[in-house]
Formats: structure tokens, sequence, C-alpha cells
């Protein structure tokens, strides 16, 4: 069998340089077509039978990830190999290997991009086999899979009626293969978090090998299918079969078992799969949106398979969380490694006896919330100063989604509570801290509450604290200050008194000339005369 192959790069050096290196007739190529743009890319489509597109991802004018969602609807039966010099994609490569569409890396080796050429010329083959032996595969295939993953979306998110005759409409008017002895299977693949980090576009290429490798290892073991995202982080596969199909249940579950092996070791996240139950295509939605529930309600299990009705579906009622009451007393009489171990506990109280689920996290993190900013509160110290910066947020935006990211924040939140709370109770280093604020930042508009703000402690609380070491109010001692390092300076320098005014905070000369009078028994000129070093 013959193919006809298109290389898709902006550089012309790139082109050349594979046009070199491959031996068409070894590798069965009957033609070799290029393109220097997504748009000429287009053209030769529309005037060629391409069968493997060879692509640059990285591109002025359309990238490459464009160019392929516009082939998988178009053209779905063409196979895509991409290639780039974008270094921070090495992890992906084995990944992109996984699935029916090869990644390699600038500049690619000889051997490499036959073996990748050689794997996409396997990919049609065995589709053009499946066509053949299928009658159901080839009118699966004989559509557009963009057309059937709309119809499935529609359907999962009610804007077409779970009713027979609606969805009967809808299949006749779209020509969709599917029949009244149709039944169907779903298994929903959720990524519980990524094990690095990821950029916004790196995620969407790894999402995308995550989808082709569900495709290959779970749909490729069964036989026909589709896979596609439901919203980010969320893959659903509907497998399709009739009422006279064997499910293997246990076959299908070995094969998400070795698909969730192969993410953890290649694409550096941690999943798991919610398998459905065969089912008529009416029967779908409300399926899938109770294998969602179910992954809502997985906040303590990650890199499983469950069975369809693993998780209860009902809320917990509310008496099942365990009372924090040991919580709050060791805050205030424990060590942080006390009140840690205890939030530990109990959170591992509700994950053996099955009781954690989505509500119970959710209400775990407000009763440990409730006693944390009580503790802070009896302190002096304000909660949302304390926890105000991008990193506390995001862990505790995060502490909702699973029993691991509770343990983090638990641990984050404490330690950080409890360090401020003994500064707090060391008064000279809390003072010491707002004098050096003052005397750096003596410039400045210094009002009681950015002050405060700088040890995140309620600004009357730190007024007290202050006048009780220092015998002096924070606004007395800001003032005092300002007249000692405005005399500091006119009598060692030259610089000008106006500048002088503004380096400690006065704007408005004749006002600093008053107050500098009524504090210092004379005017601030008489003072360089009469102390000046000149």
């Amino acid at each position: 069998m013959s193919y006809q192959l298109l290389l898709v790069d902006d550089e012309i050096h790139a082109i050349e340089g594979v046009k070199s290196d491959l031996a068409l007739d070894k590798l069965g190529i009957s033609k070799l077509f290029t393109a220097y743009s997504m748009k000429q890319a287009k053209q030769v489509f529309s005037e060629e039978a391409v069968d493997i597109l060879l692509c640059d991802i990285e591109m002025p004018q359309g990238s490459g990830l464009e160019l392929l969602s516009w082939v998988r609807e178009e053209y779905p039966n063409t196979a895509t190999i991409f290639l780039t010099s974008h270094a921070d994609f090495k992890y992906a490569k084995e990944a992109m290997q996984l699935g029916s569409v090869d990644y390699l890396l600038k500049p690619v080796l000889v051997d490499d991009l036959e073996a990748a050429i050689r794997k996409a010329q396997g990919v049609i083959d065995r589709n053009s086999e499946m066509s053949r032996n299928s009658e159901f595969h080839q009118l699966w295939l004989s559509h557009h899979s963009l057309i059937i993953e709309r119809f499935w979306l529609d359907l999962i998110h009610q804007s077409i009626p779970s009713h027979p005759d609606a969805i009967r409409r809808q299949v006749e008017l779209q020509h969709l293969p599917i029949g009244e002895n149709s039944m169907f299977l779903p298994v929903l693949i959720t990524v519980q978090r990524w094990k690095k980090e990821l950029k916004r576009r790196d995620e969407k290429i790894m999402e995308y090998a995550l989808k082709n490798s569900a495709e290959e290892m779970i749909i490729g073991n069964h036989g026909n299918g589709i896979c596609f995202p439901l919203e980010r982080g969320e893959l659903l596969i509907i497998l399709a079969g009739n009422q006279a199909a064997e499910w293997d249940e246990e076959r299908l579950m070995q094969a998400c078992r070795e698909y969730i092996d192969c993410c953890n070791r290649y694409f550096y996240c941690e999943i798991s799969c919610y398998l459905g139950q065969p089912a008529k295509t009416f029967e779908i939605a409300d399926m899938v949106g109770k294998q969602r529930l179910s992954d809502r309600n997985n906040v303590a299990f990650h890199n499983q398979v469950f069975p369809y009705g693993f998780f209860k579906t009902s809320a917990a009622p509310p008496g099942l969380i365990p009372s924090l009451s040991s919580l709050s007393f060791l805050l205030k009489n424990g060590k942080k490694e006390d009140v840690i171990q205890e939030a530990c506990k109990l959170i591992d109280e509700l994950v053996c006896k099955q009781e954690m689920n989505a509500d119970n996290l959710h209400r775990f993190h407000q009763d440990f919330l409730q006693g944390l900013y009580s503790f802070l509160h009896a302190r002096g110290v304000q909660a949302h100063q304390l926890f105000g910066d991008q990193e506390s947020q995001r862990l505790s935006d995060s502490a909702d989604r699973s029993v691991t990211d509770m343990l983090a924040w638990v641990h984050y939140a404490v330690n950080k509570a409890m360090h401020q709370a003994e500064a707090v109770k060391e008064s000279d280093s809390v003072v010491e801290t707002v004098r050096r604020y003052i005397a750096i930042n003596m410039d400045q508009d210094l009002s009681r509450e950015t002050i405060a703000e700088q040890v995140f402690l309620n600004p009357d609380y730190l007024s007290r604290m202050f006048k009780k070491e220092t015998g002096h109010s924070v606004s007395d001692y800001i003032l005092l200050e300002r007249i000692r390092a405005a005399k500091e300076m006119l009598s060692q320098t030259s610089v000008p008194i106006s500048t002088i005014a503004a380096s400690v905070g006065y704007t408005n000369f004749s006002h600093f000339a008053k107050i500098f009078k009524k504090y210092a028994g004379i005017g601030p000129s008489e003072y360089r005369n009469q102390y000046g070093n000149g």
C-alpha cells in the first residue's frame, strides 16, 4: 500500500532537511507535498488525498494544533505526526507515542522519523482493516467525529432532551449510526492533579495526549467508540455496541488500570476512571451525571477504576463531621505539630469510615477555618491580611478538591498562623518591625491601618501594644521620628529644606515649618543656622 505525505513547516530549511532525510521508496510514500503555512496546507488537502500529516507546532499564521483540529473535523482518517523545537515539551514525547500521533523534537533523527511514519502507516492500515471487517465501525467512521461528539455533548448538557422521540429525530436528522438496538457504555476519565506545574497551552497538549492514549488503550481494546473532552480535566468515552453485545467489565477495568498506569508514568498526572453500565441512548445523560457526581464526591482516592455506583450519590448528613473542639484546644495550648497531627487524624477517620465526600470535606474546611480565625482574632491578628497573599489563596481555594489538598492547606495554615501568634507574643519583635517600617517609609503617607497590615494585627491592638512598649502612640512616634530625622539632615547636610521636608513626609512646606517649630522651638532655617556644620 502506498501513502501520500504532507510536510508543513514555516521554515524552508527545516522542510528541505526532512525531505533530504526521507527515503520515499523505502517508506512506501508515493507523493510528498509541502506547505509553509496553515493556509497552504488546507489548499493541499482540498486538492490531494493526504494520508500522513507531518507538521510543526509553532507557526506564526496558525499553529499545528489548530491545523490538526481542522484536519480531524474534515479529514478524520489522516494520521498526524508533530515536530517541534520547543525544549519544554521533552517530557511529552513518550506520552504522545502512546497515542496514534507521534511527537518529535527537532532536529529529528532519521531513524525516529522513519519509525514515526511507519507507526502512522500502521494506524491507517488498522483503521482500514476495521472498516472492511465491521459494518458498524464503517458507519461510525463515515460520519465526522465532530458531529457525533456534538450529539453526545448536546445530550449530556440537556440541549437534546433525554427522551426517545427527541433523540430519534436528532439521529435521523444528522444520519447518526445509532439504531433501535444500539447500546452504549460511558467511561468518565478525570485528571485529579498534575504532578508538574503546566502552562495552559502545555496542559492542553497533555490533555490531547491523554485523549489519544484513551482511544488506543481503552476504545482500541473494546472495538468501537468515541472519546471527547467534557470540561477542563474531564474526558468521556462512549463505547458502542448493541443489545446482543457482551460487555466484559473486568477486561474494561483492566484496560483502564493499564491506562492509569501509563498516565502516571508518562503524563505526570493522577487520574480516576468511573465506569457506567450498558444503557440506551436516552439513559446516558443521567448516567454521566451520576458519574460526574461520583467524581465530585471522590476526594480521597486517586489512580483507581470505580465501577458504577461505587460512590454514594446522596449528600451525607451534617452530623458525620466530628467536633473540632480538640483542634481549637491544641491551637491555644499545644504545638503546631500536635494541631496538624490531630487534623490528619480527624480526616483519616472520615476516610476510613467511607464518610469523606465533597460536602463533608467542605464542612471540615469551614469548621477548621472557624477555629483558626478565632485563635488569630484572640491574638489581634488579622486573618485576611495574614492569608491575603496569592499562595495562601491558592492553597485555600484548592483545599475542597481532595483530602491531599486539604492536608496541604492545614499544614500551611497552621504553621503560618502559629508562627505569627508566636511573633505577637514576642512584642518586642513586633514593635521593632514597626519601627523599621516607619524608618524606611518615612516619606510616605503612614496611616495606622497601613502599619498594622505589615504585622497582620488589628490597628487598635497594635496601638495598645506599641504604646505599652514605647510610651508613645503610633502617630506620635511617627511625628517625633520625622522631626528627629529632619533635625539630623538640617544639621549635617546642605540639602534644601524643601527637599528635607518631602523626605520626611511633608509635601506642604508651610505645614512642615509650623510643625517643626512647634516641636523644635525654632524654625528649620534658624535650626540649620544654629546647629549646622557649615
